[in-house]
């Protein structure tokens, strides 16, 4: 009975994240809940209930988050944009509904949030009051704009100058989702289990074929919201069943940075290649997540190895 149990909880989890991805494939169109619940099999009478109960957020809140989210995303990342503009694209009827929205949120204005000098902490939007999480507008702001001192400033650039540009090709992986998002233990415990779960169908070497897709920024995204996709490669003759899903890293062009440090710093150190390194890069960043690639095993070796791979666009101006 209990294995029944845990494989239908399973099922149910895998078919939710679909509905998650479906709706971060879409976040800046009109989605409507038949068509959300219809990328996760469930009937739309139920799926309302199977979300909430799984996510802890109705689907419209978790669009909601999700918009507001990408549009704090927009403002950092395009400056000249107006408050006008990034209302637009993000899906909001008007400017003025958008400023309102993302007050009450995350307790400060879109104006506020591009004032880098604005070291407000704040306690007072929905961010903090139904997910418990502090915003500082400081933390999406390189170290060279705050002053803050995470990284030695010459070992900052000299990571940032050895980033690489190079084509890769498609890799189709496997994957299982943390169910506590960034939380550390949750993180591992995703890993021990796919790990296992590759080393028992024959996968050659699945510790140096890790990689992490990492969708959300946590300065902007309570910690366990963040989605975490642990992936490990396989080739296109392997069976996966759920829990676990499959997915494909695409080819193209990708910036690769290499990181060697605490894990307490990577969130840094994705910061400063957003803020520093891709606008001089004569590249933007594709819509796909960063991805780490793992070097090593960081509960041995008491730091992090890896790879960070930026997919890219030509920059059009």
């Amino acid at each position: 009975m209990t294995t029944k149990k845990n494989k239908t909880n399973a099922e149910y989890l895998r078919r939710i994240n679909k509905a998650i991805e479906y709706i971060a494939n879409n976040i800046d169109q009109n989605l409507s809940l038949d068509k959300v619940a219809s990328a996760s099999h469930f009937s739309p009478f139920h799926f309302h209930r199977i979300f909430h109960g799984l996510v802890g957020e109705t689907v419209n809140d978790f669009v909601s988050r999700k918009r507001l989210e990408k549009a704090a995303i927009t403002l950092i990342s395009k400056p000249t944009m107006s408050v006008t503009e990034v209302a637009e694209i993000r899906g909001f009827s008007s400017s003025a509904n958008f400023s309102k929205a993302f007050k009450l949120y995350f307790g400060v204005s879109p104006s506020q949030l591009r004032n880098p000098h604005n070291n407000k902490n704040s306690k007072i939007g929905k961010i903090y009051s139904k997910y418990g999480k502090a915003f500082n507008t400081q933390d999406l702001y390189s170290q060279f704009v705050t002053h803050s001192r995470v990284f030695s400033p010459d070992k900052l650039e000299e990571m940032l100058m050895n980033v690489k540009i190079e084509a890769l090709k498609e890799k189709k992986v496997a994957y299982l989702t943390a169910p506590n998002g960034y939380d550390l233990d949750s993180i591992f415990e995703t890993w021990d289990k796919i790990t296992n779960w590759a080393e028992s169908k024959g996968i050659d070497d699945p510790i140096n074929k890790r990689f992490a897709i990492c969708h959300d920024n946590p300065a902007i995204t309570p910690t366990d919201k963040c989605r975490y996709d642990a992936s490990i490669e396989i080739n296109t003759t392997t069976d996966v069943i759920q829990p676990y899903s499959t997915s494909i890293i695409p080819s193209g062009k990708y910036g690769i940075a290499y990181y060697k440090g605490p894990s307490e710093n990577v969130s840094d150190f994705y910061r400063e290649l957003y803020a520093n390194w891709l606008p001089v890069s004569g590249f933007e960043p594709d819509d796909f997540p960063p991805v780490a690639h793992y070097l090593n095993d960081s509960r041995k070796d008491g730091f992090v190895e890896m790879e960070v791979h930026i997919k890219l666009l030509t920059l059009n101006v």
